[in-house]
């Protein structure tokens, strides 16, 4: 997969929902229950979502987060990246052994009731997601958990392991939980970077690295940043749908 520039309009970044594509200026139809619906969105000005990957997990309606996405997706009328949990959904979709925790279990049971054919448009959607993404004539970069420089614009399994889980060290926290090394730190690339996975109570700028995830699914705030504006919107999580005992120490 190679990166992608689009040749007009400007997107936004954020993990989706409905409230938050309102506030951004978005038009939005839908028709049909949840459960089966079908989504329309467009922006007057042309502007283009961005997903930051984790479309599943942590939340009452995945299903209906993915139809939403690979709509859009397939249209041409959005962009996004594949995070870890999107991953590990996809090889559980493929019948592979996956560790039933984090979120993924209420995802099992809600795609349960989804019919064989959602399943495998399922399963080709995530398979198809590049890794990471380079917008705007390369000054922009987007990945689910951000990219060093030194791996931007290749791909490799080394490239995809930080660019869905980040820095990470061998050794694991008191919470069991593989310990995060602040890449950012030491970042000094030319491009912005805009990235989630890091939830925290408030957005994270450094050296140009923007960490955007505000941990909606744990009660907090669901973010996204206007590109090239760097305009941040914010919509406050209508309740807490998954416990983390690092978002109850942050």
């Amino acid at each position: 997969m190679r990166p992608v520039r689009p040749d007009r309009g400007h997107p936004w970044l954020c993990r989706g929902n409905r409230d938050a594509a309102g506030k951004l200026g978005y038009r939005i139809e839908f028709q049909g229950p949840a459960g089966s619906r079908s989504y329309d969105i467009s922006h007057p000005q042309r502007r283009k979502p961005v997903f930051l990957g984790d479309l599943v997990d942590r939340g009452p309606r995945s299903p209906d987060v993915m139809r939403l996405v690979m709509g859009m997706v397939k249209r041409g009328d959005a962009l996004a990246v594949v995070g870890n949990h999107d991953d590990k959904f996809r090889r559980w979709l493929d019948g592979k052994t996956v560790r039933m925790t984090h979120g993924i279990e209420e995802t099992a049971e809600q795609f349960e009731r989804e019919d064989a054919a959602f399943k495998a448009e399922c399963r080709a959607f995530i398979r198809g997601l590049p890794t990471h993404l380079i917008l705007d004539e390369g000054e922009l970069l987007v990945a689910h958990a951000g990219l060093a420089e030194k791996f931007q614009g290749r791909f490799s399994g080394e490239e995809r392991s930080f660019a869905m889980f980040g820095d990470v060290a061998k050794q694991r926290d008191q919470y069991g939980l593989p310990v995060r090394l602040n890449w950012a730190a030491e970042y000094s690339g030319k491009r912005t970077v805009v990235h989630g996975h890091v939830a925290e109570p408030d957005v994270r700028e450094l050296n140009n690295v923007y960490c955007i995830d505000t941990g909606c699914c744990f009660g907090g705030h669901l973010t996204a940043m206007r590109w090239p504006e760097r305009d941040l919107v914010q919509v406050r999580a209508k309740e807490a749908y998954f416990h983390s005992p690092r978002w109850a120490q942050a």
